[in-house]
């Protein structure tokens, strides 16, 4: 089965066909670093960075861009998302964009989210933005009014395509001054004149401004992925007006497709509302990893499917964090036999056949639109098998035990990004000191000597770690 994704810009399931064979060019918008990042910039990254993952995994070249809006997008006032930032921060505005910036990408860190090939600022690139700004003049799709550029929605008539909504449709806008400044209520600004006192502005043909916020989008994709590319990722509640007027000013300025699938993932609510910073409803990714894995984030995002909605609360983090102890207590448990000496050489072919068929059904699931709910219902379904393997008398061959480490290595660690990712040298570290531990245990029970027992047990415990007692020995595992 070949990938085959939900196109919003169709509205229908599609085979995935790169423009370029091997190859994969993909933009996400990335987010407005006035604050701290929230949970649901982590559903949104999360979904996108196991897409750049699965592609990888299938062997193609990816060039992931996610750019850093540091200017221009507007409140409904008209405000600048970073002044008034800025302003409430008592900090300059580059100084604000700094901190949030830094701060988000330690959260993407956290998450296991892999940094975007190229991760371009708004700021940084206001020579594009004027350029495509003046290529829309001069081909008639936009208009200068008093030193703001805006671009002429019906000079259009491909506008709406994406999210189905026509310009009759659409209300006014509801300051006065911009509906006189503006042909049309629903132009919408691509450069905007700068008082002399606002602080971020530049140089431009119109006089001193700054660019609206979804030119940025379109001008850095263009400029890093080509005029046509492959994929534009985002979350739906930015469909309008903001992939719209994307589509619209690109298309327009470049006279060719902009980007030819279009993902977006659902809005993470609380308490059945949309969570964002602008109603104050909003749960920072900081203090949910202040209580869960950073695992168990990623297991929760993936219990919906990236295109639905999904209800946040503490209890489904709860049970998200015990849904992840489950998949991967089995391969904790294979990488501790793993170390015992004298295990059987031989391989079984019942268990390569397994291993086998549950790839190809993971592959199936993902290739189902990154089907992640379906992925891990597969991945569930190989845990309870391995752990049905691993009760048995018979020891299970090294050789076996290798193909099921590598198993959640590939699918379970890789792709999702589920297994704790410490360092190597780290994680054999502090293996190897709960071993010793475990040792010093045994001897404790054999002394009798139940309360240094008791203790190292429970010391464990309160670091996380907690330890199984069976026939063949003390396996630990973390919590």
């Amino acid at each position: 089965m070949a990938l085959i994704v939900y196109n919003s810009l169709t509205r229908k399931m599609e085979p995935f066909v790169p423009l370029v064979e091997g190859q994969v060019h993909m933009y996400v918008c990335g987010p407005t670093v006035q604050d701290y990042a929230h949970i649901g910039h982590a559903k949104t990254y999360i979904s996108f960075d196991t897409m750049v993952r699965y592609f990888r995994h299938l062997g193609l070249q990816v060039r992931y861009v996610q750019n850093i809006t540091d200017v221009g997008h507007l409140l409904d006032s008209g405000e600048d998302r970073i002044l008034r930032g800025a302003a409430r921060a008592k900090l300059e505005p580059m100084e604000l964009v700094e901190r949030y910036m830094r701060s988000y990408f330690e959260d993407m860190d956290a998450l296991g989210v892999g940094r975007p090939d190229i991760s371009p600022r708004a700021s940084g690139h206001i020579p594009e933005q004027i350029e495509l700004t003046k290529r829309l003049l001069a081909a008639g799709h936009a208009y200068e009014v008093n030193g703001s550029v805006y671009f002429d929605v019906r000079s259009w008539p491909q506008y709406g395509k994406l999210s189905g909504r026509r310009i009759e449709e659409q209300e006014e806008g509801t300051r006065v001054a911009v509906r006189e400044e503006k042909h049309y209520p629903e132009d919408f600004a691509l450069w905007k004149k700068a008082e002399p006192d606002h602080i971020l502005r530049w140089p431009s043909p119109w006089g001193w401004g700054y660019p609206g916020w979804h030119v940025e989008c379109s001008a850095m994709a263009a400029k890093y992925l080509g005029e046509t590319f492959d994929i534009h990722g985002g979350g739906i509640e930015n469909i309008f007006p903001h992939n719209e007027c994307e589509i619209a000013q690109a298309e327009a300025a470049f006279g060719a497709t902009f980007a030819r699938y279009w993902l977006l993932t659902g809005s993470l609510t609380l308490d059945g509302v949309k969570m964002s910073k602008s109603l104050g409803n909003f749960v920072t990714i900081k203090d949910v990893l202040k209580q869960h894995r950073p695992q168990a984030v990623r297991f929760f995002t993936f219990s919906s499917h990236y295109r639905s909605p999904v209800d946040y609360s503490e209890e489904a983090l709860v049970a998200a964090q015990r849904g992840w102890e489950r998949l991967v207590g089995p391969y904790l448990t294979v990488r501790e036999r793993l170390i015992q000496a004298g295990l059987p050489a031989e391989r079984s072919r019942t268990i390569e056949g397994f291993v086998d068929e549950t790839r190809g059904n993971f592959r199936t699931a993902m290739d189902d639109d990154f089907n992640a709910p379906a992925a891990l219902a597969v991945l569930f379904d190989f845990a309870k098998e391995v752990n049905t393997l691993l009760s048995r008398e018979a020891p299970v061959g090294r050789p076996d035990l290798e193909s099921i480490e590598s198993f959640y290595q590939e699918l379970v660690g890789d792709v999702l990004g589920l297994l704790p990712h410490a360092a190597a040298g780290s994680a054999d570290r502090e293996a190897g000191l709960i071993r010793l531990l475990i040792e010093l245990r045994a001897e404790a029970r054999q002394r009798k000597d139940w309360a240094l027992s008791d203790s190292i047990r429970d010391r464990l415990a309160a670091q996380g770690v907690s330890l199984e007692d069976g026939k063949d020995g003390t396996i630990w595992k973390t919590a």
